[in-house]
């Protein structure tokens, strides 16, 4: 019974803050093996990020730039967070797994960074949080704090940690989080 509370009060939550366009992009998103429907659920929930109408996902370009901004944002996120000194090990981990994940990506190895990109994301944000981010409440502190960053957190709690996806479905995700993190 618990569960199915808390299933109910995440629904009403993420109804709350998400429209019913994004919430059926996110379910969609994760059955669907198609690229195409892969790729415009992707764009529902990117418009939800803020992007604009030019965002794409067939751009090289744009995905080169995108890895570089990605990593260049999130390396300076991670250097100016504050740590206590027992998450001082873990920041460098962070920093170095970041590096390991950009070079993977500029590669093109994007079923080889799916699960890392998920690790070094949930990692980051522990960092930046503390235990808040471990918290059961966090995605509604996330909500409420900053709407678009809730959102971003919603679309990263939905993802499997580890996944078998093919290498297309995993490259649309992973650039959908690199997107909103590279503008955050």
């Amino acid at each position: 019974m618990a569960l199915k509370e808390e299933k109910t009060e995440l629904n009403t939550l993420t109804e709350t803050f998400l429209e019913k366009d994004v919430l059926d992009a996110g379910s969609k998103i994760l059955k669907e093996t198609n690229s195409d429907s892969i790729k415009a659920c992707a764009k529902i929930i990117a418009k939800a990020f803020g992007t604009d109408d030019s965002f794409s996902f067939s751009n090289a370009e744009a995905e080169s730039k995108l890895v570089t901004s990605f990593n260049s944002n999130l390396t300076l996120l991670i250097q100016k967070t504050w740590v206590e000194s027992y998450d001082a090990g873990l920041k460098e981990q962070v920093l170095y797994q970041l590096e390991q994940f950009s070079s993977l990506a500029k590669n093109g190895e994007w079923d080889k960074i799916y699960t890392p990109f998920i690790k070094i994301i949930y990692d980051a944000v522990y960092l930046m949080f503390g235990s808040q981010a471990k918290k059961d409440d966090f995605l509604e502190y996330a909500f409420r704090v900053d709407p678009e960053f809730g959102t971003f957190w919603w679309y990263l709690h939905m993802l499997p940690q580890e996944t078998d996806w093919p290498a297309e479905k995993c490259r649309v995700l992973v650039l959908l989080g690199m997107y909103f993190l590279a503008n955050y």
